[in-house]
């Protein structure tokens, strides 16, 4: 009798902290189911009334098709190809730009547009607006593109522009020829058909993108902040229209870049006392290096997936989820660490969930007999948006945790800021209005770029900027860009001319309408 005292006061507690944890389950449930069939993170300003623009439209007949896709080939046939910082194909960069005053005729001699050459090979274009008091934008592409050779197993040679089953084949064709015949092809044809935009607006061609852009698109921003300029918004290639690629996701889903991870070069070395391989000392310079790489492979970055852009993405594709995806995706605040855990396990998807760690050389020994003296190792990191750099190197020094081997910082910088992408976001909209427009079944999302671009030194003239081009790539298609067989269907390629053509138009409004609610209608 005695004992049931405290062995009942036990058992209340347990059942009070049973029944708590069953209350605060079923609420998180209920918040979370709410959350789940509410969530429509698209609806944006898609009802909403849309000023009129220029009555000015583009139908491609036969002829029309004919001349464009001949001065895409023609493009993708000028190896303009960027080999190193130092090096790029200099008599090909100049070829180019006589082949652009040849293809654009209206563009090079019309009273609205200013051209200028940039150190050099880069181009910069203004289209100047009638009403100076519309902030300008800018849509950026890039000249030169990646070293290329038939014998790596192209189906045809990397720069003849080959027509295979409706696609054309060559380096470029996606990064980034494509965007930029697309943007001069529809402002030729805009300023043919007699619009002139209220709204001015920059086109920038860098030559050097390839290899950081340091003297092309750097000098653009130069010559721009010379001037005073400010921009509305700043559009690049970056990411593209996936079809199928995402498994679960019912139908496309167009990705618009509002960021970039960071990216850093580490080099790691060990210098010690060379010696002879018959006398060996008890570690080596190679032992020791290889033991620090081991431990940064083993000690992957912190998981953040849910603290950065890539938060967005996955909340703006939930509803084209099934159960129970939809149901995870809709409430991150909730299952973050768990999808993270799932998404680490592959090497596409853990990108999106940390900073990503690459040994990517490693140097050392001389001779078959000989210690040598000196090891080293280069990492690269791509820096997760909610890391800095700095916070990067510091755990690199931890986790290696060893005075003998020497952290180098070759180069480095911080992840892009992220652009807004809210109902009043101006760049934001009118690109996903115009990729709607064209493409209404396709589901429109934010993303993070794991790559850089040009774009990234322009964030001193702007709060917003995008990477985006309707580039559909189906499974299997990411592999061709930078690799073998990079190629665009001539459908597609029409498609990027039509896009760029509605997205100036659209541009060309005083301001965005206010968002659309139900009150609205009453």
């Amino acid at each position: 009798e005695r004992h049931s005292g405290p062995k009942f006061k036990i058992f209340k507690f347990l059942k009070i902290i049973i029944i708590s944890l069953l209350v605060t389950a079923l609420l998180l449930f209920t918040v979370a189911s709410i959350r789940t069939l509410s969530l429509d993170v698209n609806v944006g300003l898609k009802l909403a009334r849309w000023e009129k623009t220029s009555n000015v439209s583009l139908v491609i007949d036969d002829h029309q098709r004919e001349q464009l896709l001949a001065h895409f080939k023609e493009a993708i046939r000028i190896p303009t190809v960027s080999f190193s910082g130092e090096e790029s194909n200099t008599s090909a960069l100049l070829e180019f730009d006589r082949f652009l005053r040849k293809a654009f005729p209206t563009v090079f001699s019309s009273s609205l547009v200013r051209h200028e050459l940039v150190a050099n090979y880069s181009h910069l274009f203004w289209v100047q607006g009638l009403q100076s008091d519309l902030v300008p934008y800018m849509l950026l592409a890039h000249i030169d593109v990646v070293p290329a050779s038939e014998s790596d197993g192209w189906e045809a040679p990397p720069f003849s522009a080959k027509e295979i089953d409706g696609f054309i084949y060559g380096r470029g064709t996606i990064d980034d020829k494509g965007s930029l015949m697309g943007i001069l092809q529809a402002l030729e044809y805009l300023l043919i058909k007699g619009f002139a935009p209220r709204r001015g607006f920059y086109i920038g061609l860098g030559h050097d993108e390839e290899v950081s852009g340091y003297k092309g698109a750097m000098n653009i921003v130069r010559v721009l902040k010379q001037r005073g300029v400010q921009l509305s918004f700043v559009l690049d290639e970056g990411l593209a229209v996936l079809d199928g690629v995402i498994s679960g996701l019912e139908g496309p889903a167009a990705l618009i870049g509002i960021s970039e991870k960071g990216s850093a070069t580490v080099k790691l070395s060990v210098f010690m006392v060379p010696g002879h391989s018959s006398m060996p000392p008890r570690e080596t310079s190679i032992g020791i290096l290889a033991a620090a790489v081991k431990r940064l492979e083993d000690n992957p970055m912190p998981r953040l997936f849910g603290h950065g852009p890539e938060r967005g993405t996955f909340e703006h594709l939930a509803h084209k989820f099934g159960l129970p995806m939809k149901f995870i995706m809709s409430n991150l605040w909730l299952f973050a660490p768990l999808l993270g855990r799932v998404l680490e396990r592959k090497p596409d998807t853990n990108a999106f969930v940390r900073t990503t760690t690459a040994v990517t050389m490693f140097n050392s020994g001389v001779k078959v007999n000989i210690i040598p003296s000196l090891a080293e190792a280069y990492v690269n990191l791509r820096i997760h948006s909610a890391q800095s750099l700095r916070e990067v190197l510091d755990l690199i020094r931890s986790t290696v945790g060893d005075q003998r081997v020497k952290l180098e910082l070759v180069d480095g910088f911080d992840p892009l800021p992220v652009s807004s992408m809210d109902e009043t976001s101006f760049g934001y909209q009118i690109i996903k209005k115009t990729v709607l427009d064209m493409f209404p079944t396709v589901t429109v999302a934010p993303g993070i770029c794991i790559g850089n671009t040009d774009s990234r030194h322009f964030k001193d003239l702007t709060n917003d900027i995008y990477r985006f081009a309707p580039i559909w790539f189906k499974p299997g298609d990411a592999q061709r860009f930078h690799g073998i067989n990079e190629r665009i269907s001539k459908k597609n390629y029409e498609e990027l001319v039509v896009f760029y053509f509605s997205l100036i138009k659209n541009c060309d409004i005083q301001k965005l309408p206010k968002p659309h609610s139900s009150i609205h209608e009453l």
